[in-house]
């Protein structure tokens, strides 16, 4: 393998945009309807209507770093930039807890998924079949995980537009005029009694939903001018995301105002889509989650291997083996492996062991980049004159931690523990390689 850091720029912002809607995986409304559903009170879009409107706050966070930002990594770069690279090593290794758990999950859910239609086959060669294909893929340029992620989004996307008119159909035929009227009655929006705290729990369950933005920040160096392509492919994959899951909730929150009609509410995929379709649509929908799951985890594989890739050429990890490129395909191939190779773990472990473990790294990620937009341009720049240089540099940046407040008030305690562990180690790392820098230093002083 031929070491080098020339990339070929290729992604332009509609691929760009893809990768991240990829990454949010556009049908997880589906997986997570019943749960909402129960925590909200029946007001699940409007539950995301509030979790958009929170990240949005975040995501503009991004999209103005990356416009001033010469260097690509996500929270990582932009907050040792603006606060140091101390503080950037501990946001970045706490960051890559997420992007290692989540090419895991969707190598897990794939493979559930595929033993689900296949049971001969068992479940540890899907995963083992699963990881291999998605690591195979990120190993090659990234316009062909592009080009990928575009068929596995769209496939899905047009399901749920089928899964909508079946909606619109049936209940036009149960209630006639009434029927179709519903369609566009606010209630999933408003009730007679509204309580705010359960709608505030709901939207920080969903906000998670919306990571792909904070993907798309670590393709800077394979995108054709990053500095304008990656803030309006932040913004953009956000809205749209957005829009996917507001749009689905809506029309399922319009069928299944309560969870009365669902045996399992925390599991109620498969009973909405049975329930709306039949069974033959139940079966088609299941392909299309496995496209969904492919999508996603070809995003995040992408995304975690190349924030691997940053951090190594910053030679927090071993440079000669994570910070460089394949001369041939154009991709941290080192990393890409070094991704597979942790997903594989999948086949000891389940999914509600690692979903609860996910969220500590995208809470620091967030809070960190909030902060360091206030620092570089309200302390360092000293951005501070007039009405606008106060809104976008001091108080925005203090509402959008204020919103993730929120988010971390409802944090699982096991991934708070967990989250902390991981903390614990990286300090533990971060004190080795300083005890060894100054072995060195003090070794050539001699």
């Amino acid at each position: 393998m031929e070491k080098t850091t020339v990339v070929l720029k290729k992604l332009s912002l509609w691929q760009v945009t893809i990768i991240g809607i990829a990454y949010m995986t556009p049908m997880t409304v589906f997986d997570t309807f019943g749960i909402v559903s129960g925590v909200t009170q029946g007001r699940v879009p409007l539950a995301y209507l509030l979790a958009l409107a929170a990240m949005l706050l975040t995501a503009w966070s991004y999209a103005r770093f990356s416009r001033e930002s010469e260097h690509s990594g996500s929270a990582y770069s932009y907050t040792a930039e603006s606060c140091g690279p101390r503080s950037g090593f501990f946001v970045g290794w706490c960051a890559l807890l997420d992007y290692l758990l989540l090419p895991l999950i969707n190598v897990l859910l794939a493979a559930l998924y595929l033993n689900a239609l296949i049971p001969s086959v068992p479940y540890t060669v899907w995963v083992v079949v699963a990881a291999a294909l998605v690591t195979l893929v990120n190993c090659f340029r990234i316009r062909i995980l592009a080009n990928l992620s575009l068929v596995f989004v769209f496939a899905p996307v047009l399901l749920m537009l089928v899964f909508i008119y079946l909606v619109i159909k049936d209940l036009s035929l149960l209630q006639g005029t009434a029927g179709a009227s519903q369609i566009w009655s606010i209630q999933p929006l408003w009730q007679a009694h509204q309580d705010l705290m359960p709608l505030i729990a709901g939207a920080s369950l969903l906000c998670f939903s919306f990571l792909g933005f904070d993907a798309v920040t670590t393709l800077s160096s394979e995108t054709k001018t990053p500095k304008k392509t990656i803030p309006r492919a932040v913004i953009l994959t956000t809205l749209t995301g957005g829009l996917i899951f507001f749009s689905a909730a809506w029309f399922i929150q319009l069928y299944f105002p309560t969870n009365a009609r669902f045996l399992h509410p925390d599991e109620a995929l498969p009973e909405i889509v049975l329930y709306v379709g039949g069974a033959l649509f139940q079966s088609i929908f299941l392909v299309g989650q496995i496209m969904n799951t492919a999508a996603s985890g070809l995003a995040s594989h992408a995304s975690a291997s190349r924030l691997l890739y940053i951090m190594g050429k910053d030679n927090i990890f071993p440079r000669k083996y994570f910070g460089t490129f394949h001369a041939k395909y154009g991709t941290p191939v080192f990393s890409v492996l070094f991704v597979g190779a942790i997903s594989l773990s999948a086949v000891f472990l389940n999914l509600a062991q690692v979903l609860s473990l996910i969220s500590f790294g995208a809470l620091v990620a967030f809070t960190a980049v909030n902060f360091s937009v206030f620092m570089k341009f309200y302390v360092k720049q000293q951005q501070r004159r007039g009405f606008k240089n106060k809104f976008l540099n001091l108080f925005l940046p203090l509402i959008s931690v204020s919103s993730i407040l929120f988010l971390w008030i409802n944090l699982d305690l096991a991934a708070l523990t967990f989250g902390c562990t991981w903390f614990a180690i990286g300090f533990l790392l971060y004190c080795y390689k300083r005890i060894k820098k100054q072995s060195i230093a003090i070794t050539s002083s001699y």
